[in-house]
């Protein structure tokens, strides 16, 4: 297998948002596969990127694929600030 290069142009095809009327995100082509994959993560509403799936040259990654090129510790673009998650506590206070 040939090693993944973050630098490729990439293709992403968001799965379509049946629930909703509006138009969801449609096809997009990207100069790097880094900007694909960031844009993914961080912009894609998650009803889109669940059955979304990425194009590099001949490789397709699917959601699953997107995430773990994302953490990847290659990844070559800063990340987003995770938010924190809701923890039990807020929860019961509400």
């Amino acid at each position: 297998m040939r090693p993944f290069s973050y630098d490729t142009a990439a293709e992403l095809f968001p799965a379509a948002i049946r629930k909703k009327k509006r138009a969801g995100f449609a096809y997009r082509r990207f100069g790097t596969a880094a900007e694909a994959v960031r844009f993914a993560i961080e912009e894609l509403p998650a009803d889109s990127l669940n059955g979304a799936y990425l194009q590099v040259e001949e490789a397709r990654f699917d959601q699953s694929g997107i995430r773990t090129l994302y953490e990847s510790e290659a990844f070559p673009l800063p990340r987003r600030p995770r938010a924190p998650a809701p923890s039990d506590a807020d929860a019961d206070a509400a």
